[in-house]
């Protein structure tokens, strides 16, 4: 009884979970028109822009958002279908 009292205050830890990503979701969204616009090319040669990025020292947190926009738009391109925010 108090575990769904709790829960209902607090959420589920899946609740706060998802609620943590969402700030992230909110960049990898606001870069999607951006990545959009690119073309195959330009898409293709991401892979090669982050991992410059990353042997120059820049963290996987920080390249997190514009590579899954750039995955996500992959997918897009390729299966006709968009990835889910979560």
């Amino acid at each position: 009884m108090i575990g769904k009292v709790l829960t209902k205050v607090f959420g589920s830890s899946n609740d706060r979970y998802l609620k943590s990503l969402r700030p992230t979701i909110a960049r990898i969204n606001a870069l999607e028109e951006s990545i959009q616009a690119l073309d195959d090319a330009a898409l293709a040669a991401k892979t090669v822009e982050f991992r410059q990025r990353l042997e120059k020292g820049e963290s996987l947190d920080a390249l997190l958002p514009e590579a899954f926009a750039v995955v996500r738009e992959a997918g897009r391109r390729t299966l006709g279908e968009r990835h889910y925010d979560v």
